[in-house]
């Protein structure tokens, strides 16, 4: 459960204990007078003429446990913020849109984001200094928070127009930004030039893009297994196939209880920031599970099979959703729950057993994660298969032997593990996140044989649907037995998704029909008179810039997503209108897209569904036909993001056939299984 009363500094909780988010309630007991986001704190904030301090982060955040134990647990923090400022506490997972805003003034200020994030705003909203983790005094070239705040409150008394006037231009600014996303035509050498743009930051050492801090990024690693596809393209293969194994060898894999973590700290995917969030789960079991179908990895299967129980184990809702996280911190330490020292491990294996282990798994007396404070080995150690990191090829095969051979060895450390005082859980459910994941578990079902990861999507989406529906509104969290927030684009674009997913991985008439009745909230709500999807709706509260992020991000964002399914129904259903919505958006953003193309991969994958030749198959027959079942599973085991399948069932028993159409023109019914496969091997063609 999340930690609703951390260490308690007074004895009167302040107001965020009547909040039900678990990062406000994290907080529940800070000396500092929080606010939740509201009018009331606003309000107060002009009527007493103060400036607003901002805080915004998430409840499995290690850096905001950091801040909160070094400042905002602090009496003489506290007195300055309950004197001189109107303090405010946001969750980031709950307000995606307030979160968007501030983050880009960060970044417009700093040139980088993060979080914690700290801001400071005029009683009006607007911001005028914004910034990340900051220690409670000045070191290491950081500013500290109480010169900070002390420094503010003498410039409000003494110059507040100056900073009034900086807020206003930074404003002005931002507004600049949200609608800085240029319209045009995409020309279809984008996507071989971002497969060149991702081989120029690939790591050929280690994988994965870039240095360090090094993040998983599925929508990447999915996009170029999608050209993959289309032009057998073998180093967009090569590239992720590597790196799918350079993650599964490193630190960041949990090689005892699975899941994956955050993201690397270095570039080895050696240590990582401990926190599993659900949508890394999501995404990196979907980046598996296509690896798989397109290379036959066992290790795909396996670690995309683990990835999800790990999820159905431990970020289950009772009610059916699914919980946001696990924390990266336990008994007040990162990483505590998982790091080994060599000693231990010999006292749970037995020196001659753990010999081996300890060698293959990377388990030094000095060992090699870092303490935080001092920088220093204090003998803990992060599992890793360090004979397997580097990025070459053929690693898969050899990983899943070691797996294989130490598999009692792990399974004896992992229940003495369980007996650690096990990280806090975030456990409210959001929309969107729960989307995703029954997205993954609709393609897992289908991909490792597994019917009862269908059933779990489908209750996923049965929950979102009776109760996170409230009318036509879909609500954006739910816990502790209600739902509320109204959601945002995200919320709909993955829902949508998930019933089209779900709806592929079972034919069910009732998954497709509420797919097109969701989209067509999101169409309503979110995309205007321009064909322009903003990620809140037309009558969300009106912030100093109304939100619209099209690049992906740690997920892909809700502009791509929503692109991907009004693209999707529109082959699927052969609707012209749902073809044209989806062109809508394409072009909205499709004059700035190029430029930046490796953070628009999930919007590449939507735009070769416009772009590039899609195929449409039809399955007539009766659902007891076990021609029929043939036909429908070949047409879902295979990856071909390109093709839409529909199926029309009757209760007859004729025989099973299928239509194929590509480029306006339908061939002859097939009736033989093996055609259907033949044809679905590879990908449509002009």
């Amino acid at each position: 459960m999340p930690r609703k009363t951390p260490d308690v500094t007074r004895k009167t909780p302040n107001r965020l204990a009547e909040e039900k988010s678990p990062y406000l309630l994290q907080h529940a007991y800070n000396p500092v007078d929080w606010y939740a986001w509201s009018d009331e704190a606003f309000e107060k904030a002009a009527r007493e003429d103060k400036p607003i301090f901002l805080s915004i982060g998430y409840a499995t955040c290690h850096w905001c446990h950091v801040m909160e134990r070094e400042s905002f647990e602090d009496d003489e923090v506290a007195a300055i913020l309950n004197r001189d400022f109107i303090s405010i506490k946001v969750d980031r997972e709950e307000r995606p849109d307030v979160d968007s805003v501030y983050m880009t003034a960060c970044q417009a200020l700093n040139g980088r984001g993060g979080w914690p994030l700290t801001a400071l705003l005029t009683p009006e909203k607007e911001p005028f200094f914004a910034a990340t983790y900051i220690p409670r005094e000045a070191r290491g070239g950081m500013m500290g928070l109480v010169g900070l705040l002390t420094n503010v409150t003498g410039l409000w008394s003494r110059d507040r127009g100056r900073l009034r006037e900086s807020a206003g231009k930074l404003v002005q600014s931002l507004q600049t930004v949200s609608s800085s996303w240029q319209p045009g035509e995409l020309p279809a050498s984008v996507f071989s030039k971002t497969v060149d743009a991702l081989h120029e930051l690939y790591d050929e050492a280690h994988g994965g893009f870039g240095t360090a801090p090094k993040f998983p990024t599925p929508h990447q690693l999915i996009f170029l297994l999608g050209r993959h596809r289309r032009s057998a393209d073998i180093n967009a293969l090569r590239m992720t196939t590597q790196t799918l194994d350079s993650m599964r060898a490193g630190g960041l894999w949990d090689h005892l209880g699975h899941g994956f973590h955050r993201y690397s700290t270095d570039r080895k995917w050696l240590v990582p920031h401990f926190e599993k969030m659900l949508y890394d789960q999501a995404g990196l079991a979907t980046a598996y599970l296509v690896a798989h179908q397109l290379t036959g990895s066992k290790l795909y299967a396996d670690t995309a099979r683990q990835t999800l129980d790990y999820v159905l184990g431990f970020l289950s809702d009772p009610g059916g959703g699914f919980h946001c996280g696990e924390d990266a911190d336990s008994e007040g330490e990162e990483g505590r729950h998982y790091v080994w020292s060599a000693g231990e491990i010999e006292e749970v294996l037995g020196e001659e057993v753990a010999r081996e282990f300890l060698e293959v798994y990377g388990v030094t007396g000095e060992g090699n994660f870092l303490d935080e404070a001092t920088k220093k080995k204090t003998g803990a150690n992060i599992l890793h298969l360090p004979a397997h990191c580097a990025a070459v090829s053929g690693r898969a095969e050899k990983i899943s032997g070691i797996e294989e051979r130490f598999a009692a060895q792990r399974k004896t450390l992992l229940a003495h593990r369980a007996e650690r005082v096990r990280p806090l859980t975030d456990d409210k459910v959001l929309t969107a996140w729960s989307g995703m994941i029954a997205s993954a578990l609709a393609l897992g079902a289908t991909v490792l044989d597994a019917p009862a990861y269908l059933e779990r999507a489908r209750e996923a989406v049965d929950f979102i649907w009776d109760e996170m529906l409230h009318d036509t509104t879909l609500l954006r969290r739910y816990r502790e037995g209600s739902a509320d927030i109204e959601g945002f684009a995200e919320d709909y674009a993955y829902t949508a998704r998930a019933f089209l997913d779900i709806y592929e991985a079972g034919f069910a008439a009732v998954d497709l029909e509420r797919a097109v009745t969701v989209a067509g909230w999101l169409r309503e709500r979110f995309v205007d008179g321009e064909g322009v999807l903003h990620d809140t709706a037309h009558e969300g509260e009106e912030l100093i810039m109304r939100p619209r992020d099209v690049a992906d991000g740690a997920y892909a964002s809700a502009f791509s997503v929503a692109l991907e399914v009004f693209a999707r129904l529109g082959v699927l259903l052969e609707d012209e209108g749902w073809t044209q919505l989806a062109q809508g958006l394409l072009n909205s953003a499709a004059g700035t897209a190029p430029q930046h193309s490796t953070a628009f991969c999930h919007y590449l994958q939507g735009a070769s569904l416009l772009l590039e030749p899609t195929r449409h198959v039809t399955v007539y027959g009766s659902e007891k036909n076990e021609d029929t079942r043939l036909m429908l599973d070949t047409l879902k085991a295979s990856y071909a993001p390109e093709t839409m399948t529909l199926f029309k069932g009757g209760g007859g028993g004729g025989e099973a056939n299928a239509v194929v159409c590509e480029n306006f023109t339908c061939a002859e019914p097939i009736e033989d299984v093996g055609v259907l496969e033949e044809i679905i091997k590879k990908p449509p063609t002009k």
